[in-house]
């Protein structure tokens, strides 16, 4: 009898399991928001990416609903084909305007903008320096553009100049950076990298998904937060974090969204974004351009929430952001603190390696701009005895 030629993947989840690693992948089964309902029970979400609220706001909802009965439901094509919609170049010159660059692009997700980009600006003659804590979309984005690629410690704009200055035989740099890393909440050294890439003639890239709608004035992004306009040649944002809805986009200089339009694979062969959705999208900026209250709202309960785990003794790492780790070491106890957490009534989940490091898995909280005082005390109390109970605290 033949072998089965799917043993593998028996065996390697099976590792998975034993190792802590393996990822239960729960249900959601009512809107976003402070409090949802996962697998049939209501508890404090803690674990999303809803910044500011936005994924089921009436003014992002009434829009989509708007789109759908002018536009229907898809848009039928890819965007170079007959798939680009009027409402995706309103998306594109609002983002542009909100950014304040020359242009934008938008395109199916974060991952798609990364994928489309750096392949297009680099190959196999050229080099990437790329901090060695980036995002993974920034990791296959290079990966596929065939270039050399070069790490350097993270955050550490010596390391990088010291690496550049090593690298003497390439056609073109570009040097990559998220704005904030994701599982960290800490932010990258923009100022200091700007001055690097000016003085070697490289390009700048930065990842800002985690500061869209979170850093700058309003949400514009780690760019503004720095006052650095000008001196970051593209900035990739998506729409699905902060923004509330789904989709990503690539701002900055107008030839380089020119190229991207004739170059870019995911926005060339794959289709554009529902109408729905690019309305909802436009709704956001709306918002953010309107007030700060939302921005504002969410560093409050962000500063008190992470005064209050640091009160009871737990380790948040070095964020500088509302994302919030609160460190656990080995991913067997840090599965365990998500399972209590979640009979206890609060929503947050596990990270472990691939994502992280071996030794450094975490509980992740990410605050919102929906969650009240209240909301924020019962998470507390609930850390507490958890933390108390499997002797973390």
């Amino acid at each position: 009898m033949a072998k089965d030629k799917l043993a593998f993947l028996d065996e390697q989840i099976e590792e998975l399991k034993e190792h802590g690693l393996y990822n239960v992948i729960r249900t959601i089964e009512s809107p976003q928001g402070a409090w949802i309902t996962v697998d049939g029970k209501r508890v404090l979400n803690f674990c999303a990416n809803n910044y500011l609220g936005l994924c089921n706001h009436p003014q992002l909802k009434e829009a989509a609903q708007k789109a759908l009965e002018k536009y229907g439901v898809g848009p039928g094509a890819v965007r170079s084909i007959a798939g680009t919609m009027s409402l995706h170049l309103e998306l594109e010159k609002r983002l542009a305007e909100f950014k304040g660059v020359e242009a934008a692009i938008s395109l199916q997700s974060g991952f798609c903008a990364n994928l489309a980009t750096i392949p297009a600006l680099v190959g196999r003659e050229d080099v990437i320096f790329s901090d060695e804590l980036n995002h993974a979309s920034i990791i296959d984005g290079c990966r596929l553009s065939r270039a050399k690629i070069v790490r350097f410690a993270h955050r550490d704009a010596k390391s990088l100049r010291e690496v550049v200055e090593a690298e003497r035989d390439y056609r073109r740099g570009l040097i990559l950076t998220d704005g904030v890393f994701s599982m960290d909440g800490d932010i990258a050294p923009l100022p200091d990298l700007v001055e690097v890439a000016e003085e070697h003639n490289l390009l700048l890239m930065v990842d800002d998904a985690h500061g869209e709608g979170v850093l700058g004035h309003g949400g514009r992004g780690v760019v503004d937060h720095f006052g650095l306009h000008g001196g970051v040649d593209i900035e990739m944002g998506t729409l699905s974090k902060a923004f509330g809805v789904v989709g990503g986009y690539i701002a900055g200089r107008k030839k380089i969204v020119e190229w991207l339009r004739q170059r870019g694979r995911p926005f060339i062969f794959s289709s554009a974004v529902t109408p729905a959705d690019t309305a909802a999208c436009i709704a956001a900026v709306d918002l953010l351009e309107s007030s700060t209250e939302l921005v504002d709202k969410l560093w409050d309960n962000t500063r008190y929430f992470k005064e209050g785990m640091k009160s009871l003794g737990f380790d948040t790492g070095k964020s500088e952001t509302p994302i919030t780790p609160v460190m656990l070491g080995e991913a067997p106890l840090a599965q365990e603190f998500s399972r209590r957490l979640f009979e206890e009534g609060v929503f947050a989940m596990a990270i472990g390696y691939p994502t992280v490091p071996q030794g450094l898995a975490r509980i992740r909280v990410m605050n919102s701009a929906s969650h009240s005082r209240e909301d924020l005390d019962r998470g507390l109390s609930i850390f507490e005895k958890v933390g108390r109970e499997l002797e973390v605290i």
